[in-house]
């Protein structure tokens, strides 16, 4: 089985971006990061990211070495971290988005 990777982009990031889909186990991290190893404890798709660390409810998410968005619920190591765990603080209606899909939830369709 090839090694899962993942890719952090600042020393500073809480979080790193899946090099392919994730399965619970050891992620290697690639780039400027702190640590060698993150041990994946949920699925991770492609793209998306990865927690780094445990992230505390209303803490910040921090990717590229600025914050991207807060966290809406703590976050365990190794987690997916998207739109059911976090808002984006550029786009208010991240939080209405659906974490899958990325369709509204807030809008009715008739």
């Amino acid at each position: 089985m090839e090694q899962q990777s993942a890719f952090q982009i600042q020393l500073e990031d809480n979080v790193a971006t899946a090099l392919q889909e994730l399965t619970p186990g050891p992620v290697k991290l690639l780039g400027d990061c702190g640590q060698n190893v993150v041990q994946a404890v949920t699925e991770v798709p492609l793209g998306h990211k990865v927690a780094l660390r445990d992230i505390r409810a209303g803490e910040p998410i921090v990717k590229y070495g600025v914050v991207i968005g807060r966290s809406t619920a703590e976050i365990l190591a190794g987690s997916w971290v998207h739109l059911h765990v976090m808002a984006s603080i550029y786009d208010q209606r991240s939080s209405h988005l659906d974490a899958v899909t990325g369709a509204p939830k807030d809008t009715k369709y008739e």
